[in-house]
């Protein structure tokens, strides 16, 4: 689904469909570097920046809770609005709802990990594209797992095991999972707030070291592979680096006495 070209069709069967049909469609749940392929698209359908309608449909991009990573690109009908849709989806939502899945005897359960919950779903059958966010709560190694209300009836029914683990899953309103990603907030000074500056920073690198893990295309941006280390990040910008993990740049809070930008990153865990 990452290619724009099939991304740009699909794109406009989906949203024509919405707006001539009247009725919610959707994609499936898209990593950052399909969400990126996905703004690409956009632009290839002439959809100007800050739009969001696409072939007369108001689209919006949701993955269950505001935090999301994996999200999935909603079309909407002509009789729904995207503020009335979000605050439906919370309680009753009708594309995207949330699964808990428990361990029945947690005092016995394996130390469960989101692999294990991944490759469980993917033993029934499931692609990965039906399966957003899963989030470990780390107290009992139960999870929440945001999945298409479609496929949810389905996996209560026929899951019961992840790894040697007895599981229960139940149907819960997203609303109700309060399990979050977790971060380190750290804050401090770099030289600009280009890509190398704040690889440095988070990796702890020499600059010369940070700009060796872009050249050898280890290091993502909001999904696109990081082509110069002279490269702006924005506020909000998603990075990943290979074999030190993920972090978003929250952005610049003002300048030292030096002239420095002085930033704040948080750094998940």
């Amino acid at each position: 689904m990452a290619d724009s070209d099939y991304m740009a069709g699909r794109i406009r069967d989906l949203a024509r469909n919405a707006y001539l049909n009247d009725y919610i469609t959707h994609t499936d749940f898209l990593s950052a570097s399909e969400q990126a392929a996905f703004y690409t698209a956009l632009r290839k359908l002439g959809v100007p920046p800050l739009v969001d309608r696409v072939e007369g449909a108001q689209y919006l991009l949701c993955g269950g809770f505001d935090e999301a990573e994996r999200q999935a690109v909603v079309f909407l009908p002509s009789w729904l609005d995207a503020e009335t849709y979000k605050a439906q989806e919370e309680d009753d939502p009708q594309v995207i709802t949330c699964l808990q899945i428990s361990p029945a005897a947690a005092k016995f359960a394996d130390a469960l990990s989101h692999r294990d919950y991944l490759g469980a779903l993917m033993n029934l059958g499931i692609t990965r594209g039906q399966v957003g966010d899963i989030l470990i709560d780390r107290e009992d190694s139960s999870a929440y797992v945001f999945v298409f209300r479609d496929m949810a009836d389905f996996i209560c029914s026929e899951l019961s095991r992840v790894r040697h683990t007895t599981v229960i899953p139940r149907m819960v309103p997203p609303s109700s999972c309060t399990v979050r990603p977790e971060f380190e907030i750290r804050e401090g000074s770099v030289a600009s707030p280009r890509l190398d500056a704040v690889l440095s920073f988070v990796c702890r690198l020499a600059r010369g070291k940070a700009q060796e893990l872009i050249d050898r295309e280890a290091v993502t941006v909001d999904g696109q592979t990081a082509l110069s280390g002279a490269h702006e990040l924005k506020e909000g910008s998603r990075v990943s680096v290979r074999g030190f993990g993920k972090f978003v740049f929250v952005g610049s809070r003002g300048t030292t006495k030096k002239g420095r930008s002085y930033i704040e990153v948080k750094i998940y865990k």
